[in-house]
């Protein structure tokens, strides 16, 4: 195996060389970044509805190999709020959250999310991803945000409410009973969140979620919370998660593979924007199809795990690199100090509160809520703005399922795209005023003579539009009974393609018949080498093509410039 194949395939073997000052950097980095991930990764697991030690799990072994095969060396994977939820949602509805067939599910769901985004990666389809619109994403974020937060209202209330299909209707139903909140629990919570968003606000050097998490641990463990009813971590087994295969059910995996589909897509999205963030501030490259292929095997070490689907993670990232991390060595001591915790110190893990983890989920996704860029979205495009907030009514709406939210917001801005290509900004002029906002003024364009009227389209000319095009020459015609020639100002067509060639064919003859003379100016290379290819300059004649609109304009009415 020559260099390059062995460094294509080990992405690792990239990492600058390493001395003893960058590995110290790198050990305090990870140390820090695994007192977050800790705590973090019991909640999210929380979130996911799978026992608390499964974000541990999930915090390891799937860690190592994100950093090992991915392109950003500092980007930390595991455990994260929008994944989490996302892995809920999706497995809810086909199983009782916690039980071993919804775990089960969960396991499998890592692994079609991992081929998925393996596959994307070794297609080198990573572009794909644009698809998923900033607005769609940020419509969905906020109503994730939203919902993730009140999903952890139960854990921090004590309150036990039953699933149903309708997550509003079930927190509608959940504040109708506040009366009956467990006190102690909402205590430990309402204690933590003032906790949490005080290191937030006055300390924000101090690993304040670990601070907390330990306080309130000490003091469920002396006060005898679980004995007065309640809700902790409670035992996690010791030793090593178990390797095994999933059990693949085709049944199942029809059903989860929509949401495979949108995890895979939202969880690698945020682990985008980390990597950009990353290498802007390191000055360092990445590869998007490369992260996706270390994304994908993470997913799918989880999946090996018995552990539940990763992703890289924004604020565990951005702690790595504020605590100058230099290599992937902190992203690997960081899920080694895991690793010790979960072999040595699960013990003291037992009474870790669970309304203070689901206080750490809440004071998490705060951040996630980003209702100005929403408005920023409107203010740019009005289609834009009207995704954001339909994902966001959607995602809401649909709730628990909430990949049905992001579905249908996709699925608008498409459309919209579709639509805005289908019927593009086209500027008529002539001597009578025909046509839309002052068409001779946006052209630059002086008066035109009787004879002549000028067209340009501001867009690709290709099937989908082809006909919008025809009905404007068409309607230039129909408004100028004395017109002899149409003038195409085609600086703004950079593609073409044979439908639109055959469309020009046809008008060309036909206006011909009625005495009308289609000419063109400022034609694209490219799109001339097509025309020239399909015969069409020869139909058209080469004397009717014009470098510019002046130069046309000089040709046709024998005015100087």
């Amino acid at each position: 195996m020559n260099a390059g194949l062995a460094r294509r395939l080990l992405p690792f073997l990239n990492w600058p060389r390493v001395d003893g000052r960058t590995l110290g950097n790198d050990l305090i980095a990870g140390l820090t970044a695994a007192l977050l991930a800790i705590p973090q990764s019991l909640a999210y697991a929380q979130l996911a509805g799978v026992p608390a030690y499964y974000g541990l799990y999930a915090a390891i072994f799937p860690a190592m190999v994100g950093v090992l095969w991915g392109s950003s060396a500092l980007l930390v994977t595991g455990p994260v709020a929008i994944t989490s939820l996302l892995t809920a949602a999706s497995v809810g509805h086909i199983a009782t959250s916690g039980t071993a067939e919804f775990i089960q599910l969960v396991t499998l769901l890592s692994l079609l999310s991992g081929l998925i985004q393996l596959g994307m990666g070794l297609a080198r389809a990573g572009v794909l991803l644009n698809l998923l619109s900033h607005p769609v994403l940020l419509g969905f974020i906020n109503a994730a945000a939203l919902v993730i937060a009140f999903s952890q209202l139960p854990a921090l209330t004590g309150i036990d409410v039953l699933r149903s299909d309708s997550f509003m209707a079930d927190v509608g139903h959940l504040l109708g009973r506040i009366g009956s909140a467990h006190l102690l629990s909402l205590a430990y919570g309402l204690g933590a969140l003032v906790m949490l968003a005080g290191f937030r606000r006055f300390a924000r050097r101090l690993p304040g979620v670990l601070i907390s998490v330990g306080l309130l641990t000490w003091l469920s463990h002396a006060t005898g919370f679980a004995q007065q009813g309640g809700q902790v971590v409670g035992e996690i087994p010791a030793g090593l998660p178990g390797l095994s295969v999933p059990v693949l059910g085709w049944d199942a995996s029809l059903k989860l593979l929509p949401a495979a589909l949108v995890i895979a897509l939202v969880s690698f999205t945020e682990a985008m924007s980390s990597c950009k963030v990353i290498a802007l501030k390191t000055r360092t490259k990445w590869d998007d199809n490369q992260e996706l292929i270390g994304q994908g095997l993470a997913k799918l070490a989880a999946a090996f795990c018995n552990s539940m689907p990763v992703s890289g993670s924004f604020a565990r990232s951005a702690l790595n690199l504020a605590s100058n991390a230099k290599t992937g060595f902190s992203g690997l001591f960081a899920a080694g100090f895991i690793l010790l915790t979960l072999l040595f110190f699960a013990p003291l893990l037992f009474h870790v509160p669970k309304p203070a983890l689901a206080a750490i989920v809440m004071i998490s996704v705060v951040n996630l809520l980003n209702f100005s860029g929403m408005r920023n979205a409107w203010l740019a495009n009005r289609d834009d703005g009207i995704a954001a907030v339909l994902t966001l009514v959607a995602t809401l709406a649909f709730a628990p399922n909430i990949q049905n939210g992001i579905l249908a917001g996709l699925v608008f801005s498409l459309g919209a795209f579709i639509y805005r290509r289908m019927a593009p900004h086209i500027v008529l002029s002539d001597a009578h005023g025909q046509g839309n906002n002052r068409g001779a003024e946006i052209s630059h364009l002086p008066p035109l003579p009787p004879t002549i009227a000028a067209i340009r389209f501001d867009a690709a000319l290709f099937f989908a539009n082809a006909s919008f095009f025809e009905a404007a020459i068409l309607k230039l015609e129909r408004g100028n009974r004395r017109l002899e020639i149409i003038l195409v100002d085609a600086r703004s067509i950079n593609i073409i393609d044979a439908s639109a060639i055959e469309m020009l064919r046809s008008l060309v003859h036909n206006l011909r018949e009625r005495g009308i003379r289609l000419v063109f100016c400022g034609v694209k290379r490219r799109v001339r080498e097509v025309m020239e290819r399909t015969g069409l300059v020869r139909d058209i004649g080469e004397e009717w093509f014009f470098e510019s609109d002046s130069a046309a304009l000089k040709a046709l009415t024998e005015v100087p410039e």
